[in-house]
């Protein structure tokens, strides 16, 4: 294992602090985030960029080509729920060809991120396209916050002079109720304290409890990351 993990999977709400967490570990030097996180070079992935780019090319069909929208309404919601689980599928593929591009590259951690609410599916359906590759070797970090928290910081961080943002993007109030108020991870995690069965893979997990917050303040991230990757890292290494 190289000391470090493989990949990690990092899961929760919108605006709850994964974004805030991955930039944090960005900004360490390669030596300090391995020694102390056991988290080698950064190798993003991401589905907010992939559904932004539906987005944009289904306002250029409609608007610069009077086209159908392909993925989206105008409003912005899915045309169809299996796009939801078509952008777990396409983080699949993207580890696939990152990790067959760096297959000899010893000191990577791929870093996978997404969110998913019940009124898409949930968890529960987006674990089923997991690739089983993807799944090998890998831990789950779930930063938890209640709704209240998720809305209050999707207003906060919001900048509409940069909706494509990975730090500044957000969600109008009415959508974020209707696709994350609800979210099922706890009901997967029932009676698993440590691992969780994803595709007939053992994935080691831990949660990061992030009420109150400290993703707003790196004095106060540091230390929580150190107890929280911490334990994580001790259920991974057996």
């Amino acid at each position: 294992m190289n000391n470090i993990f493989d990949k990690i999977i990092l899961l929760g709400r919108p605006a709850s602090g994964k974004s805030e967490i991955i930039n944090f570990l960005k900004n360490l030097s390669d030596e300090e985030r391995r020694n102390r996180f056991h988290i080698g070079k950064f190798q993003e992935i991401d589905d907010f960029p992939m559904l932004w780019t539906w987005f944009e090319e289904d306002d250029i069909l409609e608007k610069k080509f009077s086209k159908p929208r392909l993925h989206s309404t105008p409003d912005g919601y899915f045309l169809h729920e299996y796009l939801w689980h078509l952008l777990i599928e396409r983080i699949s593929l993207d580890y696939k060809k990152l990790s067959r591009d760096s297959k000899n590259q010893k000191d990577i951690t791929y870093l996978i991120e997404f969110s998913r609410g019940t009124e898409h599916g949930g968890y529960k359906e987006a674990f089923k396209h997991l690739s089983v590759e993807l799944l090998e070797n890998a831990a789950l970090l779930y930063v938890n916050v209640p709704y209240e928290e998720s809305l209050r910081k999707n207003r906060k961080r919001f900048n509409p002079e940069k909706p494509d943002s990975i730090l500044e993007h957000g969600l109008p109030d009415s959508k974020l109720e209707r696709l994350y108020k609800g979210v099922d991870f706890h009901e997967i995690i029932k009676g698993t304290p440590t691992h969780l069965n994803i595709n007939g893979i053992n994935v080691p997990y831990v949660i990061f409890e992030n009420m109150p917050s400290k993703t707003d303040d790196f004095k106060l991230l540091a230390p929580a990351l150190d107890d929280v990757i911490g334990r994580l890292w001790e259920i991974y290494k057996k």
